[in-house]
């Protein structure tokens, strides 16, 4: 049973993670915001992240968070870096605080539904995975 469990969550993470942008994919820096300083730092992390500097892309980013730290977007562009770095307890975190301050974003809710379940079904924590993307799955609707 647990091995059925297993696929049918590996089949829904395949399904919604080529919709989601995740490793593999360039993440696509692009924060709603007006500031000029927290544009031109998320300019600035994308060209590190295209360098593969991830370390810098990160460090660039809480910079940005600094100026705005209740920008849902820069929340869940640094979660998606966490995943790539294979932080994944910290991207799961971060995606969490992106969903606390998009109340209004059904869209970004579901692509931080999305993350968190990619960072459980990594972490081995099957049914938490399942429980995240149907989460998505609800905001995408």
């Amino acid at each position: 049973m647990e091995k059925i469990r297993a696929r049918s969550v590996l089949l829904t993470l395949c399904v919604l993670s080529g919709c989601a942008g995740f490793p593999g994919r360039e993440p696509g820096i692009t924060p709603v915001s007006g500031n000029d300083a927290v544009v031109s730092l998320v300019n600035a992390a994308q060209s590190n992240i295209s360098d593969g500097k991830y370390d810098a892309a990160a460090a660039t980013l809480e910079r940005a968070l600094r100026l705005e730290p209740r920008n849902p977007a820069l929340w869940h562009q640094l979660a998606k870096l966490r995943m790539q770095q294979g932080q994944y307890q910290q991207a799961e975190g971060l995606a969490a605080r992106s969903n606390g301050w998009s109340v209004n974003n059904k869209t970004l809710q579901a692509e931080n539904w999305r993350l968190i379940g990619e960072s459980r079904l990594k972490r081995g924590d099957y049914p938490g995975a399942q429980a995240a993307f149907d989460k998505a799955a609800e905001q995408a609707n």
